[in-house]
Parts: C-alpha cells; structure tokens; sequence
C-alpha cells in the first residue's frame, strides 16, 4: 500500500503542477458582451468577446483561445446550474394620492410577481415606492413608503415572508418621467419590486 502512495504522490504533483485558471467570457442575457482583462505575474490579457477566454499556467503564461456555447455547457454546465437566478423587476403603479389601489394594469403585473416568486427557492425582495411630483417632500416620502409597505403585505399575505423583503420609499426622488414640481404623471407613482 505504502509502495503504491509513492507511485501515486508524484503523478499526482505532475497533475497538479500543470493545472491551469481559465477564464471565459459569456454574453449576457440580451445578447451584451462586456470586457475582463486578466493579469499574471508575466503580462495581462483582455478578453472582449463573446466565448473567447484565457488559461494561465502556474508559471504565469497567459493563453488566449476561443470556445462555444456547446463547450461551455459541457465543461461548465454545473457550475452556470448551480448560479442564483438573475434579479428581475416589475412596476406596480398607483391611482393618484392613494396607497392602496392599484391601477387596472397592475393587478396582472402582481400575479407575474407571485408566479416569479414561486420559481425561486429563497428569493429576497427590495420593494422601493415612489410618487409623482405632487405635494410636499414630506407628505411624498410617507406615500411612497406606504405604498412599499403596501406591497409587501400583499405578498406576505401571499406567503411570502417579511423577513425576505425590504420597503424602501424614495418621495419623488428618481422620477420615471421627468416633470416639472407639482405636475402629476402617472408613471412616477409607482412601486418597484426586485427579486434577487
């Protein structure tokens, strides 16, 4: 046994002496490709293409090489399974000066949230309310938190637990639609819920 985890040991350094880091670069969803640049002790590479990648030896060598959607599935494809979704939001909007109603297009917007949220295992929510530009700051800030607020009851009563979720009001700060002060737009009354 001793003789054979002698043999073992050095075929097992060789192996591991020749490992290499590589880097892919994998387009985003609708289709972006950004940048990396990858650094070693010898020199740096930018990767700026969809699939294209690098590997770095131990010693510092840097090699480019280029992949494809099929490659990376297989060497990869339980790592990419294994990644939390990505976050998404929707838009809830509200009548004028209330916290409580929805507008009729909303009602559809919510059950594409509950059917969102019952595609993922531990989602966490920030709900962020917002208003028009009507009214003072201080009577905005508590609408739209009370909108926030209102959202989130909804989905707790919903089964959505309150610790997964954070209510945010931001007044008439970040508007959707920039308007003058005291101008109503319907679109900045509005709650955004993103999932994570």
């Amino acid at each position: 046994m001793k003789k054979r985890l002698a043999f073992a040991m050095p075929a097992l350094l060789m192996l591991c002496a020749c490992a290499q880091q590589r880097v892919v670069l994998l387009p985003a969803p609708d289709g972006k490709v950004g940048a990396v640049e990858v650094s070693s002790a010898t020199g740096h590479q930018r990767v700026d293409t969809a699939y294209g990648g690098v590997a770095v030896s131990q010693q510092g060598q840097i090699s480019s090489f280029t992949t494809d959607p099929a490659s990376v599935e297989r060497q990869y494809g339980a790592l990419l399974a294994a990644r939390p979704p990505r976050p998404v939001s929707f838009i809830v909007h509200f009548q004028s000066g209330s916290s409580t109603e929805f507008t009729p297009d909303s009602a559809a917007v919510v059950q594409q949230i509950l059917q969102e949220l019952g595609r993922r295992a531990a989602p966490e929510l920030i709900v962020t309310g917002y208003t028009d530009a009507v009214g003072t700051d201080d009577l905005n800030d508590h609408l739209s938190l009370q909108r926030a607020q209102t959202v989130v009851e909804f989905l707790s009563h919903h089964g959505i637990a309150a610790s997964q979720m954070q209510a945010v009001g931001r007044g008439k700060r970040d508007p959707a639609v920039q308007t003058a002060n005291a101008v109503a737009e319907q679109a900045n009354r509005r709650v955004e819920v993103t999932i994570r």
